[in-house]
Parts: C-alpha cells; sequence; structure tokens
C-alpha cells in the first residue's frame, strides 16, 4: 500500500470504547493509528467540549441540548455506560485536555476536530478552536473540518495556512467549486464519492480525499487505490490487506 495513507481512529478507537473520551483516544494511539477524529461544541459557558450529538442523550446518561449545560454540570454525566457498563464513569472531554494528552512524550497523533456547527450555529467556535491550538502550538498536527461551509469560509479567513476539509454526504457533484470557494484544501467524503468520478476530479483539482466511515479492512485497499489520502474507521486495529 502507498506510504503516505493514513488511518484515522474516528472518534477513538470508538468500535471498542465509549466515542470521543479519553480512554477511546489512548487506544488509538496504542494500537497504532496516524491520527484521531473527534467533534467540538460548546457548552452553556463557551467551553469546548468533546462529543458528537448536539444532544447528549445517546452518549451519557442525560438527557437534552449541549449547550443547556455547563461544563460543570456536563462533566458529571456518565459517557460510558451507554457503550458497556465496564465504562462507567467516563466523562465528557474538553478540548483542551486532549490538546494535552497530545502533546505528552510519545503522542505524535494527528487530531482532526469537525466543528460540530451545522446544526446549531456556535458562535466564535472557529476563533476559539484556532486560539487554543496555537497556544498548544498543534498548526502542524491538527486538521480542521465541518459540514458548515461558512464556517470552513471563517477558518480560512482567520488562518491562511491551516488543514481544512470540507465534509460532503454522499456524492456531492458541486464538492469541488464550493471547497475552492471556501477555501478548504481537502474534501472529507464517504466512500461512493471517493469511488465516483466526482471523486477521481476532486483528486484531480488538488483536493485529497479523507474518507469517513469505513469500518471493513476488506474496503480499506480499494479506496487506497482509488487515491484516500486518509480514511477514518472506529477500528484501526483491524489488519490491513496488502
Amino acid at each position: 500500500m502507498h506510504q503516505s495513507i493514513s488511518i484515522y481512529a474516528h472518534r477513538g478507537l470508538s468500535g471498542r470504547y465509549p466515542e470521543n473520551t479519553m480512554d477511546a483516544f489512548q487506544a488509538a494511539l496504542e494500537a497504532g493509528a496516524q491520527g484521531i477524529e473527534l467533534d467540538v461544541q460548546l457548552s452553556k459557558d463557551g467551553q469546548m467540549v468533546i462529543i458528537h450529538d448536539e444532544k447528549i442523550n445517546r452518549t451519557t446518561d442525560g438527557t437534552g441540548y449541549v449547550k443547556d449545560f455547563s461544563y460543570a454540570e456536563l462533566r458529571q454525566f456518565d459517557a460510558g455506560s451507554w457503550f458497556n457498563p465496564v465504562f462507567a464513569n467516563q466523562y465528557i472531554p474538553t478540548l483542551e485536555e486532549v490538546f494535552k494528552w497530545a502533546t505528552k512524550d510519545g503522542n505524535q497523533l494527528i487530531i482532526n476536530v469537525e466543528l460540530k456547527n451545522d446544526v446549531i450555529r456556535y458562535e466564535g467556535l472557529e476563533e476559539k478552536v484556532l486560539s487554543l491550538l496555537y497556544r498548544y502550538r498543534l498548526q502542524d498536527r491538527v486538521i480542521l473540518s465541518s459540514f458548515n461551509p461558512e464556517s470552513v469560509k471563517r477558518l480560512r479567513e482567520l488562518d491562511a495556512n491551516m488543514k481544512i476539509g470540507y465534509l460532503i454526504l454522499g456524492i456531492h457533484k458541486n464538492a469541488v467549486k464550493i471547497a475552492e470557494n471556501i477555501g478548504a484544501n481537502a474534501i472529507h467524503c464517504e466512500e461512493a464519492f471517493a469511488l465516483s468520478q466526482y471523486g477521481k476530479e476532486a483528486i484531480s483539482a488538488g483536493f485529497p480525499l479523507r474518507i469517513y466511515t469505513v469500518n471493513e479492512a476488506s474496503k480499506f485497499k480499494v479506496l487506497f487505490e482509488a487515491g484516500a489520502e486518509v480514511i477514518m474507521t472506529d477500528y484501526p486495529d483491524l489488519p490491513l490487506e496488502k
């Protein structure tokens, strides 16, 4: 396989650990992943918290919207038992906690931070994320992404050099044109787009493809051969076909 291909752990090693928790991220590091993907939202008091859904219902023992709780309140919810009782008392981490962990010796993971602002528009999220990664000097190890084209555009206005991915669903015929207009320098897509003529056109236009979420090792080789730069998977510990 091409040496430039990277495997990122989607929400950490989320096939075997509760997603977007510190245990899932540490497990991804130990499994040999090249990167992790995670999701960031804002709490009621403006803290950058790591959780995928706009509501806490699915992945904690609480109910309600992330935005309606302070971080101190969010921290009290159990974010592990829903996955398996052995993970009881896992919690929702902050982005700063992840960045601190990422700067420890032996940790060189790339961190793909998805700004979850396509359903709820978190004002100032772009500035907050950039400010924090600058503070931890992680510019070269962080990729930012969003489904919200306005958010991608704002990130590019704030930083001319960051790696920024435009997230799309399905076979998006205008993805390249939009990515060009908003300043993205990669497209984060599903398998269907990567294997379509539009995926080929994106690569030809200079947009690397980072593909989510591929959980069958048998598909990795096909996607590598199609020109994928990154494959995101819940199981980064799957054996890869040569």
